[in-house]
Order: C-alpha cells, then sequence, then structure tokens
C-alpha cells in the first residue's frame, strides 16, 4: 500500500504540510516535528486528530504512568512521545518504508532518560502480528488511521490481537465519509465503543473501545 495523500489534502490547508518542521507545546516539552511531505505524504505530517489526541492525554484522561501503550500508524510519533513523556512505557509502530523517519522524530525530541520508555518497531496491521505478544499492551493509540476501507479488516485484526480484557483503545478521527461510520459499525462487533470527547474547532472525534465481556454477548 502506497504512502499517498487522501481528499482532505487538496483543501486550503495542504500548506502546514510542506512546512519542515512543526513545533508543539505538549507534556511540559517542546516538540519539533520534522515533516516530509514530498518523500513520505501522509505518515511524514502531523494531522489535526494527532495534536487532539496527545493534547486528550495530557489532561489526564487516562492514567500513564507504568502503562505499556502502543501507537498505530504512528507518522510522526507526536502522540507516542506524549504518552512517553507523561510516564508510558510506549511501543511507537509504523510499516517499514517510513521506520526511519519516524526513529528520528523520537531521538530528536525525546530527552535522554525518557528515550529507554520509547521503542519504535515495525508493524504492518494484520502481517507481522507474531513480533507481538497476544493483549500485550493496557493502551492502544490510534490518530487518523481510519480513513483506507482496504485496512480495515488488518486493522481490526490487529487490535484484536493486541487488546487483553483490560485494554483500552483510544481512536482519534474525523468522520468525513460514510466508510468511517462503516469502521465504527464493524468495531462495535467486536468492542464497546463510546465517544469520549469531541474538538468542535478542529471536527476531531475521540473513540473509547474495549473488548466485549462474555456477559455483554449473552
Amino acid at each position: 500500500m502506497a504512502l499517498v495523500p487522501y481528499e482532505e489534502t487538496a483543501e486550503k490547508g495542504l500548506q502546514r504540510f510542506h512546512k519542515p518542521l512543526a513545533t508543539f507545546s505538549l507534556a511540559n516539552h517542546t516538540i519539533q516535528i520534522r515533516q516530509d511531505w514530498k518523500q513520505l505524504g501522509v505518515a511524514a505530517v502531523v494531522w489535526d486528530a494527532a495534536i487532539i489526541l496527545a493534547t486528550y492525554l495530557e489532561m489526564g484522561a487516562v492514567e500513564l504512568r507504568g502503562c505499556s501503550a502502543v501507537e498505530l500508524g504512528a507518522g510522526t510519533g507526536l502522540v507516542g512521545m506524549v504518552a512517553a513523556l507523561l510516564g508510558a512505557h510506549v511501543t511507537i509502530t509504523d510499516r517499514k518504508v517510513a521506520l526511519e523517519f519516524l526513529k528520528s522524530n523520537v531521538q530528536a525530541n525525546l530527552p535522554p532518560h525518557i528515550q529507554p520508555r520509547a521503542v519504535v518497531k515495525e508493524l504492518t496491521w494484520g502481517q507481522n502480528l507474531g513480533s507481538f505478544s497476544p493483549g500485550e499492551f493496557d493502551l492502544i493509540l490510534g490518530a487518523d488511521i481510519i480513513y483506507l476501507e482496504e485496512t480495515f479488516t488488518d486493522l481490526l485484526q490487529t487490535l484484536e490481537h493486541l487488546c487483553s480484557n483490560h485494554s483500552v483503545i483510544l481512536l482519534a478521527c474525523r468522520i468525513r465519509y460514510e466508510r468511517d461510520h462503516n469502521f465504527l459499525a464493524m468495531l462495535e462487533r467486536q468492542f464497546t465503543v463510546s465517544k469520549v470527547h469531541y474538538d468542535p474547532e478542529k471536527d476531531v472525534h475521540i473513540y473509547k473501545a474495549q473488548r466485549r465481556s462474555l456477559r455483554e454477548d449473552l
């Protein structure tokens, strides 16, 4: 699957994606993300959903100290880095083609004493799941990863593999198209899903999902 822009990139906000640096103040740190739209497209720019999810974590919405977390489709790694700065042990993942770029941003922004808590690792949804233990993570994070319909089945398989009965999934996204609703419907067949936050300025929703208990399925 190529790293290509999706429809939103035709809109007037495109200019900010071409800026080589995007700077944020989060978790009491200045984070300066290097962007590279021309080389890697959607994987190498900071999307609004990532900013909103990182801010949501900063608000203390979930307990991160000592938590085992994973970011899926991390791109620049902003969300994973904020989680690490807030005390989580984070595995920051993306496909192989984006890993070197992702690593460079993580290494440039995390202080030396935080870097051991952030591991960059390859994960192609639905493929190399064997390199991750089933139910390995307390928290699964994803920002703007619901946009290519052909990835939905693989993404759901990946979430199912990474989750235990106590894991929490947080997905931040815009609801742009009917296919986005379709993914949420697919997610609800396997997980209990609720909307926990909405940012009206950026039009970004955050959904929380947890594995359904046997009692719920009866």
